[in-house]
C-alpha cells in the first residue's frame, strides 16, 4: 500500500483530494452564510408589509433614497394625479410573468406641492413590436387616496437594464425619481410607490393590472426559508464528507490491481523453469527405455 501512496500518480490525486474538502467546506459555509441573510431580508418584508400604513412622505423626500429597512413598507399619499406628465416603463411583463408589456407611472402631486411617482399597473402593448405607446386607462380626477408598497428607485446597475437612448417620448427603461426630476416642476419624492388601492375606487375599465407584491404566490421572495441557498450548502457539504470515501475506494482499487498484477507476473515466471512443461520427465524416461534392451542383450 505504501509504495502504490508513494507513487507520483498517487502523490499528486491525494494533494487534489485534500484540497477538496475545505474548498467544498467553504462553498457550503458561503451557502449558509447566503440562505441566513436572505432569511433575516425576508423576514424584514413580511414585516415591512404587515406593518401599520405610514405616509410615504415620512419615510421619503424628494433627493434622498429609499434605505433598504423601508422595502415593501405600506404607505399612502393624497393628492391628485398629473397625466400630463404621465409616462410608461418598456419591457415589463404581467401578473404572470408571460406577456410583455408596459407599466404606467403617474405622478401624483400631494398638497404640500411634491410629486410621488405611482405605478399604476401593467397595461399590454399596442402593437406586437411593443414599442408604440400602449393605450392607458385614464388616471382617476379629482382629490385620491391612494396605498401601495414603497420601492426604491430603479437603476440600470440595480437592475441590469441596459440604457437605451433614442426612445419615443413618454417611454423609459427603469423607473427612477431623479430621472423624473428633470420632467417635472414639483420635486420628486424618492422612489416610487407599487399602487394597491384606490380612493374613491376607479371603474375596472379605467385600472391597470395591479403589480403582484412579494407574497402573492407561495415561492415568493418574502416567504422565510424559500430558496436554493441551504439546499446548496448541505449539497456542498455532503460533497466534503465523500471525498475521502472516494480518495479510499480509489486507492484500493488501484492496489487490489497491482497486487493482481504482480501475482499474475509471477505465475508467469513460475512457469517458464525446464520442468515447467513436463518435457524433461518424460525424456528421462525415454532414455531409461532405450538402455534397457543393450542391457538384455549383453546377458
Amino acid at each position: 500500500m505504501l509504495r502504490t501512496l508513494l507513487t507520483r500518480r498517487w502523490v499528486i490525486l491525494t494533494l487534489v483530494f485534500a484540497a477538496l474538502i475545505p474548498t467544498f467546506y467553504r462553498l457550503g459555509l458561503w451557502q449558509y452564510h447566503r440562505y441566513e441573510e436572505t432569511n433575516r431580508n425576508n423576514a424584514l418584508i413580511n414585516g415591512n408589509l404587515s406593518a401599520p400604513t405610514v405616509a410615504m412622505t415620512s419615510l421619503s423626500k424628494p433627493g434622498g433614497t429609499v434605505p433598504f429597512r423601508d422595502l415593501y413598507r405600506t404607505v399612502s399619499a393624497t393628492g391628485h394625479y398629473d397625466p400630463a406628465h404621465q409616462f410608461v416603463i418598456r419591457q415589463r411583463t404581467d401578473a404572470h410573468g408571460e406577456t410583455v408589456g408596459f407599466h404606467v407611472i403617474t405622478p401624483l402631486i400631494t398638497a404640500s406641492g411634491d410629486a410621488i411617482l405611482v405605478n399604476r399597473g401593467w397595461v399590454k402593448p399596442a402593437n406586437n413590436s411593443g414599442t408604440a405607446y400602449p393605450p392607458v386607462p385614464k388616471a382617476p380626477q379629482g382629490t385620491v387616496k391612494v396605498v401601495g408598497r414603497l420601492r426604491p428607485d430603479e437603476t440600470y446597475a440595480s437592475t441590469g437594464i441596459h440604457h437605451r437612448v433614442g426612445l419615443p417620448p413618454k417611454q423609459y427603461m427603469i423607473i427612477n425619481s431623479e430621472e423624473q426630476a428633470k420632467n417635472l416642476p414639483e420635486p420628486v419624492v424618492a422612489g416610487y410607490m407599487e399602487l394597491e388601492s384606490t380612493k374613491p375606487t376607479p371603474p375596472a375599465s379605467e385600472e391597470a393590472e395591479l403589480v403582484p407584491g412579494p407574497n402573492a404566490d407561495s415561492g415568493s421572495m418574502a416567504v422565510v426559508g424559500k430558496g436554493v441557498h441551504l439546499p446548496y450548502a448541505i449539497q456542498w457539504w455532503l460533497f466534503a464528507a465523500g471525498v475521502p470515501v472516494g480518495w479510499w475506494v480509489l486507492f484500493r482499487r488501484d492496489v487490489r490491481d497491482e497486487r493482481e498484477a504482480a501475482e499474475a507476473k509471477a505465475k508467469a515466471a513460475g512457469g517458464d523453469g525446464p520442468d515447467g512443461d513436463g518435457d524433461g520427465d518424460g525424456d528421462g524416461g525415454q532414455g531409461a527405455a532405450a538402455s534397457a534392451p543393450t542391457a538384455a542383450t549383453g546377458g
